[in-house]
């Protein structure tokens, strides 16, 4: 029989990277010992993911920062995921074709409310790639524990955790970096600081990241609209004693702009200001885990310079509580059991000022959502059993309960050219707006161990969601109200729809994974089917836009509607150890490989945004404190489009990065170049290039980065 630290290592392996953050936390937390996020311990506690889940640590964003503000492109870098366009550090992750409203987003264990309807504050676009420990990724089936009101896998993102000082001293550590990235100009920096004794502990947390437009490869020339700034700042405060852990967080984030190339509307202000507080119990009988946050968000819209002439502000306010309480009870030597409650609240409120001498935006404040509400409770159980030395598994039902309601809206006035909004919202005022929704969700994981270097995972799941406020809440049936609702990039224009259902996925996934460290390689090969009942996807409502010369534009109308759909496609992954030196040193060859394919069953097209085939491979080196990479990625030609949203077809192509980074007396020196032949190509999730056709009245599709040269430098105290 194997002992408990085996068992409690497979039950790592199952239970899905979505709690590896926590099992990390619970290990360090029962001792008064000092936690070293970099030793070799922590990085073992990294590499207990699923076979279909992977993990970004500190020493990988190390190297990333430097080129990027954009979590979400980071995690583009990892198979099966993709980032769609948005503003410079707003891009809205893709896993295995399903996006970011689809999926369970965390940030410290806790979920961020959209605050705009065109998804212009993601819940990534609240951290940053300089001052965050840790994003571990499932791409597979998610345990039920690991969230609900989802249909997809699971992004993670984590903070440093608590740092606490030897028994009778005062530990003061901390770290700062900074960058500078040709490309857009772009500067920023970070710095954090704790200051903590054995049994209590404090650490700030800030950053600041700021970039002018870019430039496209080639003979693309400037990318309008993709400027932006932000500052985070946070502060955490934890107690641990020899059974527990509590931790009270608080920080704001503002950001003066933003700009969004695929957008109408650019963001102008954003402000937002949160609170958590957890507390985790390690116990013989096993642990409880209860967390608890409010957050208040202020959003406002209009038209950066590339935009201009004009003004429409469109303002946004959202307070969101969540609460939620999980016991793990060791059931026996081979059975965990895990019981879990959570209700989350959402408030919207989305009011559009009016603005003096327009006759289409005023008199009057367009009510375009009026104090919606989005509550959902509920409960789940999970049960984990290791049925001998190779095979467990783990089974859980949940169910949610997810009420929704709003009051009444207005159009801007009542003039003739107002007449599409002021009879949609008499109806909208007219109709019945309470929605209630009960979600049965389950998922089932199977883990057997093949050989020693060989392994087997098998999921299923039944996943629900119930639509968002937008979905079911817009209601402008005018050019302009219904193009300013929509986060898909295609200048397109979208009304909500109060009869939409819940969407209904069944997901097929098997991993193998061979290989191992001992072996100096590794392949992991993932392929997947997911079915959507009642997919939340568009349906024309046949008003075409013209332009002022009423001709037809290209973009059109679309109402939320349900619909079916399939998705299904393979990952690809592998490593192997070139050179082996002393410690770290040595070299290393990956490489990975993401096919997915995604169909409408109602309409018989495409599924829209779809990351065509993606090939990546790279090799790095080290040797002492000299650090070498470079890597390339090809993507292939995005072919299938869908016709329904006029999406535009994308050649493919084929991009180069190199890298090197020293480290001298504690300081890291760093320079890359990314897209080193500056190469012209179009984001194949990028959508239209709308700040390039305000300007210029070409349309296009939104360029990639051309080259640019990045230096980092970084430090540990």
């Amino acid at each position: 029989m194997k002992s408990r630290n085996s068992i409690a290592l497979r039950a790592a392996l199952v239970a899905g990277c979505a709690l590896a953050p926590l099992a990390a936390h619970a290990q360090e937390a029962t001792r008064i010992d000092p936690i070293d996020v970099d030793s070799e311990q922590a990085s073992a506690q990294i590499a207990n993911s699923p076979i279909t889940g992977s993990r970004i640590d500190r020493k990988t964003l190390d190297r990333k920062q430097a080129t990027t503000s954009d979590t979400g492109a980071v995690l583009s870098s990892l198979p099966g995921v993709s980032a769609a366009t948005g503003g410079g550090f707003s891009s809205m992750p893709s896993i295995r074709g399903l996006s970011e409203q689809r999926l369970t987003v965390l940030v410290d264990g806790f979920a961020i409310d959209a605050a705009c309807p065109n998804d212009m504050n993601p819940p990534l676009s609240y951290t940053d790639p300089q001052s965050i420990s840790s994003i571990a990724v499932l791409t597979g089936v998610a345990p039920v524990s690991s969230g609900g009101d989802n249909i997809g896998g699971v992004i993670s993102v984590e903070s440093t955790p608590p740092q606490f000082a030897t028994s009778g001293e005062t530990l003061i550590t901390g770290n700062a970096s900074t960058y500078y990235r040709s490309n857009g100009d772009g500067f920023g920096g970070a710095v954090k600081l704790t200051v903590a004794g054995s049994n209590l502990s404090a650490t700030y947390t800030g950053s600041y990241s700021q970039s002018d437009q870019y430039d496209g490869g080639d003979n693309d020339g400037i990318v309008r609209s993709t400027e932006y700034a932000k500052t985070d700042h946070a502060l955490a405060l934890a107690w641990q004693h020899a059974t527990g852990l509590l931790q009270v967080k608080g920080g704001i984030q503002y950001a003066p702009y933003e700009g969004f190339p695929n957008q109408y509307m650019d963001m102008v202000d954003n402000k937002s200001w949160f609170l958590n507080a957890s507390y985790a119990g390690y116990y013989d009988w096993g642990d409880i885990d209860l967390k608890a946050a409010y957050r208040d968000t202020d959003h406002e819209m209009n038209f950066l310079e590339d935009k201009l002439p004009g003004s429409m502000p469109m303002n946004t306010e959202v307070h969101s509580f969540d609460a939620s309480a999980k016991v793990t009870v060791l059931a026996s030597p081979h059975d965990t059991v895990r019981l879990g409650a959570e209700y989350h609240h959402q408030w919207l409120d989305d009011y559009w000022p009016p603005v003096a001498g327009n006759m289409m935006m005023g008199p009057n404040t367009f009510v375009n959502v009026n104090g919606a509400t989005r509550d959902r409770i509920a409960g789940y159980g999970e049960w984990e059993r290791h049925w001998s030395d190779r095979l467990s598994s783990i089974v859980g039902v949940r169910f949610d309960s997810v009420t929704m309601d709003t009051g009444d809206v207005q159009p801007y006035g009542t003039g003739m050219m107002q007449m599409a909004d002021v009879q949609a919202a008499a109806a909208f005022n007219a109709a019945d707006r309470h929605r209630s929704d009960g979600n049965w969700s389950g998922s089932a994981l199977l883990v057997y161990d093949l050989s020693g270097n060989a392994a087997l995972e098998l999921g299923y799941a039944h996943k629900v969601r119930s639509p968002n406020i937008y979905e079911r809440y817009s209601w402008g049936r005018g050019s302009m109200a219904s193009r300013m609702i929509g986060w898909y990039g295609d200048g397109n224009g979208y009304v909500g729809n109060l009869d939409l259902k819940p969407e209904r996925a069944d997901t097929f996934s098997v991993a193998l994974a061979l290989g191992g460290e001992a072996q100096g390689w590794n392949l992991r090969v993932a392929p997947y089917y997911t079915r959507v009942n009642d997919y939340i996807d568009a349906a024309p409502t046949g008003v075409v836009f013209t332009d002022m010369m009423g001709q037809p534009t290209g973009f059109v109308q679309l109402q939320f509607a349900n619909q079916d759909a399939e998705f299904y496609g393979v990952d690809l992954s592998g490593a192997v150890q070139i050179t082996k030196g002393s410690g770290n040193d040595g070299t290393h060859l990956t490489a990975s490989l993401s096919w997915l394919e995604a169909n409408n069953l109602s309409d018989g097209g495409p599924v829209y945004r779809q990351m065509p085939l993606d090939v990546k491979a790279g090799v790095a080196h080290r040797s002492g404190a000299l650090e070498l990479s470079a890597d390339v990625e090809w993507v292939a030609e995005k072919s299938r489009v869908d016709a329904t949203r006029g999406e535009p077809v994308t050649d493919a192509y084929a991009l180069a990065n190199i890298g090197a980074a020293y480290t001298v007396s504690g300081v890291r020196v760093s320079f890359d170049v990314t897209n080193l032949f500056d190469k012209g190509y179009a984001l194949p999730l990028g959508g239209m290039s709308l700040g390039d056709y305000k300007a210029t009245g070409v349309l296009r599709t939104v360029p990639g980065r051309g080259r640019s040269f990045n230096v980092g430098l970084s430090t540990k105290f």
